[in-house]
C-alpha cells in the first residue's frame, strides 16, 4: 500500500514492523488486528480483520416475520436479546402494531439489565486484565490492600483477612501451573502501571462480579423466561402480570415482581460501590491513555434508545438520546434517521462480498445484498489458509463497512455519552463533568481509550438506576389498574399489507444497531442487520476512510511489539463481539460441515 493520507487527515504507512494479532482474546467471535510500527514502536497503520460470515440476513428470507426475532437473537450468546428486540420493532413498525406501556416497561428493564450486566462482565472479565497485572498481585500487602479498599468505597467485603484469603487462593492456583484464563498473557509487562495492592483488589473484585453477574440475568428469566435467549413477542411482552396469583409458575406476580426489585438494589450497590470506585482508582494511574487512541475523524453516532413513552421514537421519548456528532465538534448534532437511505449505507470494496453493478456502490439496508465473495488481495503475504499479512488495498474482511453520510462512525457507550453530553443530557453531564474533575482531566479526554473505557462504567451506573426508574413507573401503572402486555390486533398475516417495510432500532449495549425487513405476501423478502461492532471493526471504504478500530490505534506507542499489551489494551474498550455469524465457510468458499436437528 506504501504510504498515503486518508481523508481523515492520518498519513497510513504500511512500511516498518508488522505486528499481527490473531485471534484478539477476551473477545466475542474471531477478530484478528495488523499494524505497522516506525522504528520509535509507534503505530503508524492499522487493519481490521473480521474472520466470520454472518449469514442470518440469506436464512431469514422466506419466513413468518413474526419468527424472526427467535433466528436473529441466536446472532450472539453474550448480548442476548438486542436483536431479538430489534427484530420485534421492526416488524412492528412495518405492519402499524402498537404496544403497551408495561410491554414497553418490561422491554426497557430487560435491556437495561443486559446493560447493567454486559457491561459489568466486559470490564471485570475481558478488559480489566489489559490494565490489571494478576501476578503482581501476588506480593500485595493484604492489609494496605484493605486500606485502599475502605478509602475509595464502604463496600462492606473489605478486611485484610478477605483480602489474605483471595491472595492465598490465587497463589495455590498459580503454583498449580494451571492458569486457565490467566495463563498466556503479558504478566510484568512495562506497559502495566498499578501498585501490587491495587492489582490484588481489582482481582478480588474480579473474583466478585464473575458470581454476582448472574443474578442480575435472573430479570430476563422472569420476564422472558430464560436467559440466554430470553422470549420475546411481536406485539409486545411474552408474559402476562397478575399481581394477586400465588402460583409459582404462570403470570409475573407479586414473588417476582419483588425479587427484580432485590436484583435492581444489588446492582446499583455493587456498580456504585465497586465498579465505579475501581474504575476511578485505576484509571487515576493511566491518565496518559486519556490522550490518543482516537476516533475515526471523532465521529461518533448514537440512534437513541429506552423510550419512557410506548411507540414514540424520538429524543422526547429516549431516556438515552440520538445523534451524530462529526470532527469532535460537541456544538453540533446532527439527527439521525435510519431510514433515510442518504444516511445510512453499506460499503463492500475492502470486505468479502460482492454488489452487482458498481462494487464501490453504499447500498441502504432496505436495498442490502449478502453475497459472500472470498478472495486475497494480490500483495497479501502467505496463502488463503496461512495468511501472514492481509492486503489492506483489496478485500481483508468479512464485515462490510457502514457509513453515516458518508462518514465512518464510533458507536457504542462512549458514543451515546459524548452525544448526550453535547444535547445537554443533565444526568450524564454531571456524571462526566464529576470524573473529569476528579481525575483532573479535560473534556478532550473523552476521544481516547481511556474515555472509551469510563463511559461504559459511568453507563452502567446510568442504567442500574434506570432499572429503578423504570421499574417504579411500571408498579405505578399496575396499581393503576394497567396490567395489558401485548396487542394482538394485527397479529394475524390477512391483516397485513401485501407489501411493507420496516426498521427496528437502538442501542445495543455495543451501540447502535438496526434490523430492516422488506415483508412482502407475508413473508420475509429481505432482512438486514447492520450491528455495532460492523461499525466499529469496519474495513476501509471506497474512499479510503478508516474503521473506528483502525483509527483508535493509529499513533499509539507500543513499549515492546512482541508483547502487543497496547493493541489489546485499545481493541477491547470497544468491548468487540465479532459472533454476528451464524454460518461456516472454508477459504474456497465450500461449506465445512452441515448440522441438522431431528
Amino acid at each position: 500500500m506504501a504510504s498515503i493520507t486518508t481523508p481523515n487527515g492520518f498519513n497510513l504507512d504500511d512500511s516498518g514492523q508488522r505486528v499481527v494479532v490473531d485471534p484478539i482474546c477476551r473477545i466475542e467471535g474471531h477478530l484478528r488486528i495488523e499494524v505497522n510500527v516506525d522504528e520509535n514502536n509507534v503505530i503508524q497503520n492499522a487493519v481490521s480483520t473480521g474472520n466470520m460470515w454472518r449469514g442470518l440476513e440469506v436464512i431469514l428470507k422466506g419466513r413468518d416475520p413474526r419468527d424472526a426475532w427467535a433466528f436473529v437473537e441466536r446472532i450472539c450468546g453474550v448480548c442476548t436479546g438486542v436483536h431479538a428486540i430489534q427484530s420485534v420493532r421492526c416488524v412492528e413498525d412495518a405492519l402499524g402494531i402498537e404496544i403497551p406501556a408495561n410491554a414497553n416497561h418490561i422491554r426497557n428493564l430487560m435491556m437495561l439489565a443486559q446493560y447493567t450486566q454486559d457491561h459489568l462482565v466486559h470490564f471485570y472479565h475481558l478488559h480489566a486484565l489489559d490494565w490489571v497485572d494478576v501476578v503482581s498481585a501476588l506480593s500485595a500487602d493484604p492489609k494496605a490492600t484493605s486500606q485502599l479498599q475502605q478509602s475509595i468505597s464502604n463496600w462492606p467485603k473489605s478486611s485484610p483477612g478477605y483480602f489474605s484469603d483471595v491472595q492465598n487462593k490465587l497463589k495455590r492456583f498459580v503454583e498449580s501451573g494451571q492458569l486457565g484464563i490467566f495463563s498466556n498473557a503479558y504478566w510484568g509487562s512495562p506497559a502495566y502501571k498499578l501498585p501490587p495492592e491495587a492489582n490484588l483488589m481489582a482481582v478480588t473484585h474480579y473474583l466478585e462480579a464473575l458470581d454476582f453477574q448472574k443474578e442480575i440475568v435472573k430479570i430476563h428469566t422472569v420476564f422472558g423466561g430464560r436467559n440466554p435467549h430470553p422470549n420475546w413477542l411481536v406485539g409486545g411482552a411474552p408474559c402476562s402480570i397478575n399481581v394477586n396469583d400465588t402460583g409459582a409458575v404462570g403470570a409475573v406476580n407479586m414473588y417476582w415482581l419483588n425479587l427484580v426489585s432485590d436484583i435492581i438494589n444489588q446492582s446499583i450497590q455493587f456498580v456504585d460501590q465497586v465498579y465505579i470506585p475501581d474504575l476511578k482508582a485505576i484509571a487515576s494511574f493511566y491518565k496518559d491513555w486519556g490522550f490518543g487512541g482516537g476516533l475515526s475523524g471523532k465521529n461518533v453516532m448514537s440512534y437513541g434508545d429506552f423510550p419512557e413513552f410506548a411507540n414514540q421514537f424520538d429524543n422526547d421519548s429516549f431516556m438515552m438520546p440520538q445523534g451524530a456528532i462529526l470532527n469532535g465538534d460537541l456544538s453540533k448534532v446532527y439527527d439521525v434517521d435510519p431510514r433515510d437511505p442518504e444516511q445510512v449505507q453499506e460499503f463492500v470494496t475492502h470486505s468479502w462480498y460482492d454488489y452487482p453493478g458498481d462494487p464501490n456502490a453504499g447500498l441502504h439496508p432496505w436495498d442490502g445484498i449478502t453475497e459472500p465473495k472470498f478472495e486475497l488481495g494480490p500483495n497479501a503475504k502467505g496463502t488463503k489458509t496461512n495468511i501472514q499479512a492481509h492486503d489492506e488495498g483489496g478485500k481483508y474482511s468479512w464485515l462490510k463497512a457502514p457509513r453515516w453520510r458518508g462518514n465512518a462512525m464510533e458507536v457504542g457507550p462512549l458514543a451515546r455519552y459524548i452525544v448526550a453530553y453535547a444535547r445537554g443530557h443533565e444526568e450524564v453531564k454531571d456524571q462526566v463533568d464529576g470524573l473529569l474533575s476528579d481525575l483532573d482531566l479535560p473534556i478532550t479526554a473523552l476521544f481516547s481509550t481511556l474515555g472509551r473505557t469510563a463511559a461504559r462504567g459511568l453507563e452502567t451506573s446510568w442504567a442500574a438506576h434506570k432499572m429503578r426508574y423504570v421499574f417504579d413507573n411500571m408498579m405505578a401503572n399496575i396499581k393503576a389498574g394497567d396490567t395489558a402486555t401485548a396487542n394482538m390486533d394485527k397479529w394475524e398475516p390477512d391483516t397485513w399489507a401485501k407489501d411493507a417495510k420496516g426498521v427496528g432500532y437502538g442501542e445495543a449495549p455495543r451501540g447502535s444497531l438496526g434490523h430492516w425487513i422488506h415483508i412482502k405476501e407475508g413473508k420475509i423478502e429481505n432482512y438486514q442487520c447492520v450491528v455495532p461492532s460492523t461499525w466499529n471493526a469496519s474495513p476501509r471504504d471506497h474512499q479510503g476512510n478508516i474503521g473506528a478500530y483502525e483509527a483508535a490505534l493509529l499513533g499509539t506507542p507500543m513499549a515492546d511489539p512482541k508483547q502487543p499489551l497496547e493493541i489489546l489494551r485499545t481493541i477491547h474498550s470497544f468491548d468487540p463481539c465479532l459472533a454476528c455469524a451464524s454460518h461456516v465457510i472454508s477459504p474456497d468458499g465450500e461449506e465445512l460441515t452441515s448440522v441438522k436437528i431431528r
